[in-house]
């Protein structure tokens, strides 16, 4: 029995458990479907081209993402739903420090970016 200050708390809390466990069954069940949402990935792709950035392992610019996925984004989408999407090897790139001594930097191909960038922007909206 509830009294006093205690009065509703225990329905309350119950209620709110219910909420954050709706809203985790809507964000774990539709995560992948939010990622490749058109709107997300048109703003992951518009991120990466604002970002620049040098080419990956398989030598695609920027400028040549846009054409790569108007050609092949059903093929990668597929595997992205199947979980059969493998990201590319990091191109290795070794930058000199003013001391003398280098810093490795792997960078991603821009496609990778990009799925990248659509990831994180859903995950930053959950956490």
């Amino acid at each position: 029995m509830e009294t006093g200050d205690n009065l509703g708390v225990q329905q309350a809390e119950a209620a709110l458990a219910k909420e954050n466990d709706d809203v985790q069954l809507v964000y774990t069940s539709n995560l992948l479907e939010m990622v490749l949402e058109r709107g997300n990935l048109k703003r992951a792709y518009e991120q990466v081209v604002r970002n620049k950035g040098s080419h990956g392992i398989d030598g695609m610019t920027v400028a040549q993402l846009k054409s790569h996925l108007q050609e092949n984004w059903e093929q990668t989408k597929s595997q992205l739903m199947t979980g059969k999407y493998k990201p590319s090897p990091v191109r290795r790139v070794e930058i000199p420090k003013p001391d003398g001594g280098i810093r490795l930097l792997g960078i991603p191909t821009v496609l990778d970016r990009m799925l990248q960038q659509a990831i994180a922007q859903i995950l930053n909206g959950v956490f």
